[in-house]
């Protein structure tokens, strides 16, 4: 009941100023967020006006999601709401992220149909840090290019810099594109496949080539072969083994470029899942200039 001289508040009546249960401002009070301010004669806890603006914060930091132990330390003036709302918004933004990447590799599963092993790699690979995604790539990167020190260096970097940046807020097909990605980038044979990329480039590289000159071989490729598809040249005309000569030069190993060209549509899937993790466009494939190409060089194979 009230006490009447001091005008105090019994917590049963104190929930009913409050709409609270008594069992959450008891367990409140017994956690210290709120202690009473006197005791009735019969041991009752009793508690006052400025009990019933404290109980309302309470209230309102935890409908926030604060725990206890940060409302004591606001009631306590240890630290202020802006601290230590600043806190638990950086911890609602790790939360959300993660709840983010558990519905991505839900929805890549239920959309897989995986294995519990499956869904196991899945989830392993997905929650990996930008660092360790990076030294996946790394790791691949190294592998590749080692000691081919005439390989073109923007190949190198382009190469290491594609992937691993998985976004904070992933889309099922994202998650879905770095889990492919990852187990592709440690599969033995598309690892064989990329050394073979990287030493046809190294081998065709002049000494002393600027960086990204295999870039300036496709834009020429493209030029070239576009040109020749406006003005109507099949791969079989006489003109198609023109146009070849001025894109290789006249003494290039066709059947090579050939085989290379195979090498790389074999690696495309590697470009196209790195165009997914990185919620871009699919980058140009130009294939059907490389097929005019492929066709050409299978009807003029040179000497």
């Amino acid at each position: 009941m009230t006490d009447d001289s001091t005008a105090l508040l019994t917590i049963g009546e104190l929930a009913r100023a409050t709409g609270l249960a008594v069992r959450t401002i008891r367990y409140w009070s017994d956690e210290g967020a709120l202690p009473p301010v006197a005791r009735s004669a019969g041991g009752y806890r009793l508690y006052d006006a400025a009990s019933v603006a404290r109980l309302e914060l309470i209230r309102t930091l935890r409908e926030l999601g604060l725990g206890l132990d940060d409302v004591r330390r606001v009631l306590a003036g240890e630290r202020t709401v802006a601290q230590v709302a600043a806190a638990h918004v950086a911890a609602l933004d790790a939360q959300i992220r993660s709840l983010k990447v558990t519905r991505a590799v839900l929805s890549t599963v239920a959309r897989r149909g995986s294995s519990a092993e499956e869904t196991a790699l899945m989830n392993k690979l997905a929650r990996l840090s930008t660092a360790e995604r990076q030294r996946i790539v790394d790791d691949f990167v190294e592998e590749i290019f080692h000691g081919l020190d005439t390989a073109d260096p923007w190949i190198r970097e382009r190469t290491r810099s594609l992937g691993a940046d998985l976004p904070d807020d992933p889309t099922p097909e994202q998650v879905d594109a770095w889990v492919e990605l990852a187990e592709l980038l440690q599969d033995p044979d598309f690892r064989a496949a990329m050394r073979k990329m990287i030493e046809f480039n190294a081998a065709d590289r002049a000494p002393g080539s600027p960086a990204g000159s295999s870039m300036w071989f496709l834009r020429r490729l493209v030029d070239l072969v576009g040109a020749a598809r406006d003005r109507g040249v099949a791969p079989t005309d006489p003109e198609a083994d023109a146009v070849l000569t001025e894109l290789l030069g006249a003494d290039t190993d066709r059947a090579a470029v050939l085989r290379r060209i195979d090498l790389g549509n074999e690696v495309a899937r590697y470009r196209e899942l790195t165009a997914v993790i990185k919620g871009e466009q699919e980058p140009p494939a130009y294939r059907e200039e490389f097929a005019w190409v492929v066709a050409a060089l299978k009807a003029w194979p040179g000497r």
